[in-house]
């Protein structure tokens, strides 16, 4: 990972108070972050980071707001998927320099007083490669009908359908004595 100052905060010269950072995030910085192989391109996202200063914390909500071209889960084409999410993620400030050994909490983080800044790449990427829905299907058109290719749609439609040829009961014989022995068990 090569170290970028575009995404680091110098949080003691900032006075109390909000603040707010914009950041542009494409492929680029993907590959900055060691994200070589992905299965999606085009990344274009927007994250705007509210900063609170506090005296002994700081208080982070990230919106994030783009786009991003995915292959269809479904019928296998590509297509512009919107990309909308937003998190909050606290930063306190410790007295010594084993903030590493605090214990860390999913939405809050330890940082020594000594540090002067913040690198919020790691949390950044973090976010961006959170707010890719795990599911990606082309959203339906404006007249209700889907998005995906009406030939692969057709062919999935093909391969659902359940097979017409007779079966090979094997079981046959067994479902005889099946009912035979619950006819026995009703007399009794």
């Amino acid at each position: 990972m090569k170290h970028n100052r575009e995404y680091e905060i110098a949080w003691q010269g900032l006075k109390p108070g909000e603040h707010i950072f914009q950041y542009d995030i494409n492929d680029r910085f993907l590959e900055a972050q060691g994200e070589a192989e992905r299965d999606f391109k085009d990344l274009d996202a927007q994250v705007t980071l509210k900063f609170d200063k506090k005296s002994d914390f700081f208080m982070c909500h990230f919106d994030i707001d783009g786009s991003i071209t995915v292959p269809c889960d479904r019928c296998g084409d590509d297509f512009k998927l919107r990309l909308w999410d937003e998190f909050d993620l606290i930063i306190k400030l410790t007295g010594t320099e084993d903030a590493g050994e605090m214990e860390e909490d999913a939405d809050v983080v330890f940082i020594p007083r000594s540090e002067t800044v913040i690198d919020l790449s790691n949390w950044i990427y973090e976010f961006v490669m959170l707010s890719i829905p795990l599911q990606r299907v082309h959203p339906d058109k404006e007249d209700g009908k889907p998005g995906c290719n009406p030939e692969a749609l057709k062919l999935l439609n093909q391969l659902s359908e359940p097979d017409e040829t007779p079966k090979n009961d094997i079981w046959k014989g067994l479902e005889a004595l099946k009912d035979k022995d619950n006819n026995k068990r009703k007399l009794n």
